[in-house]
């Protein structure tokens, strides 16, 4: 090979290699700071923890429930999908057409952590598309007048509630966090 053939090949190569090091950043409109990103920040560790824990417990602890009448952990992990999709219509945001009807009757699980994480993502759109004059709009949430801001602290809110009872019910099901371990 010549010289400059060579050169280039290896020019080739390590710019290659490059990108393949280089972190992917998705393209956005506008970057998101402050409310929104700190939201969306919280959104994720939630949600890591969730998916997390809703992978670990076994298909056939999906149907526990502690007592009877009270939720199951299928159940649990699918209100937490339910509680992302209506929690967020209250900013406008119509859940996608595709959900199941009645979704704390699904209980397969790989059918449950595939809700469980559409309705994350779709959550994080929700939140991405906000403006921050977007975040004082008024709103009626549960007969109280408040703002759009407060509707995702509730959501947050709403996930680590469940995500604390989702770790007692795999604890009592000998099911110790992944990043507990």
């Amino acid at each position: 090979m010549r010289a400059p053939t060579i050169a280039l090949l290896l020019l080739a190569t390590s710019l290659s290699a490059a990108a393949r090091v280089q972190p992917q950043v998705p393209a956005s409109p506008a970057k998101i700071t402050g409310f929104r990103a700190e939201t969306i920040a919280d959104l994720d560790d939630v949600q890591e923890k969730i998916m997390d824990l809703a992978s670990s417990v076994p298909a056939e602890k999906y149907g526990w429930r502690p007592a009877p009448g009270v939720r199951s952990i299928g159940e649990v992990f699918m209100h937490i999908a339910g509680g992302n999709y209506f929690l967020a219509t209250f900013v406008g945001a119509q859940p996608p057409s595709d959900i199941p009807k009645d979704l704390e009757k699904v209980t397969d699980k790989a059918q449950v952590v595939a809700e469980l994480k559409k309705s994350f993502d779709h959550v994080r759109r929700v939140v991405a598309n906000q403006t921050d004059a977007d975040l004082e709009k008024s709103v009626n949430l549960f007969g109280k007048t408040t703002t759009y801001r407060y509707v995702f602290t509730t959501l947050l809110n709403h996930l680590h509630e469940h995500l604390g009872q989702s770790i007692a019910y795999a604890r009592m099901n000998n099911v110790v966090p992944p990043w507990s371990r």
